[in-house]
C-alpha cells in the first residue's frame, strides 16, 4: 500500500490516475498515523515551498516523515516533493526544509537565461543520464518528460539524472530509499507511468 500524502494542495488526483492506471494500491494519509502504517511513501508538490512545509508543520507530521525515510521506507518527491528535502530554497528563505540534502533549491535567474527561455521552465524536455537509475530503468536513454517549474535544484552528488534548461539542473534524485523528480510523472505520459511503475516495484 503506498500512502500519497495529502497537505492540502498539490495534483493528488493526477498522481491517484496514474496509480490507478497502473493496478497500484494506494492511500491518502493526512497525518502521522498513516505514514507510520505505509510501506512506502509519495509527496506529490505544486505551489510555493514555504506553504509545503508550513503545512507539513501545522500538522505535526515533519518528524514522522523524517522518520520513516530514516527508517528506510522508499520515498518519491514528485517536483515540489523534491526540492522540500533540501536545507531551504529561494522562494522562502526563511522556512526549513526537510533538510535530509544540503542546499539551497535556487531560482532560474533571467539574467543568466538563453534569450528564447522563459519562467517559468514548461513543456517536455529530455532528461540526461549522469548514473545508473532505478526509477529510470528500462525508459529510452534519454527519455522526454513534462516539465512545470521556476526553481531548480542544481546539480548534487545525489543527482541519477539532468535536464539542461540553459543551464543543466537535478531531475532525478536517488539516495538510498529517497527518490525524487523534477517532472511531473503524472503528466508525461507513457514513460511517466514507467517511472512511477518503477518506484511502485522497488
Amino acid at each position: 500500500m503506498i500512502g500519497i500524502f495529502d497537505y492540502g494542495a498539490g495534483n493528488l488526483r493526477s498522481v491517484q490516475n496514474t496509480l490507478d492506471e497502473i493496478g497500484a494500491q494506494y492511500e491518502l494519509v493526512r497525518d502521522a498515523a498513516g505514514l507510520e502504517r505505509c510501506p512506502k511513501i509519495i509527496l506529490p508538490g505544486v505551489g510555493h515551498f514555504g506553504q509545503m512545509l508550513g503545512a507539513l508543520d501545522e500538522m505535526d507530521v515533519r518528524n514522522a516523515l523524517l522518520s520513516r525515510i530514516a527508517a528506510g521506507v522508499p520515498f518519491l518527491g514528485i517536483c515540489l516533493g523534491l526540492q522540500g528535502l533540501f536545507e531551504s530554497s529561494e522562494e522562502a528563505p526563511d522556512q526549513r526544509g526537510l533538510g535530509i540534502f544540503p542546499g539551497m533549491v535556487k531560482r532560474f535567474d533571467p539574467a543568466t537565461m538563453e534569450p528564447h527561455a522563459r519562467i517559468p521552465h514548461m513543456g517536455w524536455n529530455e532528461l540526461d543520464l549522469v548514473r545508473p537509475s532505478r526509477l529510470l530503468a528500462g525508459l529510452p536513454l534519454k527519455p522526454h518528460v513534462y516539465f512545470a517549474h521556476s526553481y531548480y535544484v542544481p546539480v548534487v552528488e545525489q543527482t541519477a539524472a539532468t535536464c539542461t534548461y540553459s543551464i543543466p539542473y537535478t531531475a532525478v534524485l536517488e539516495s538510498g530509499n529517497v527518490f525524487g523528480v523534477q517532472c511531473h510523472p503524472e503528466k508525461s505520459g507513457p514513460l511517466g507511468l514507467a517511472i512511477v511503475k518503477n518506484f511502485v516495484e522497488l
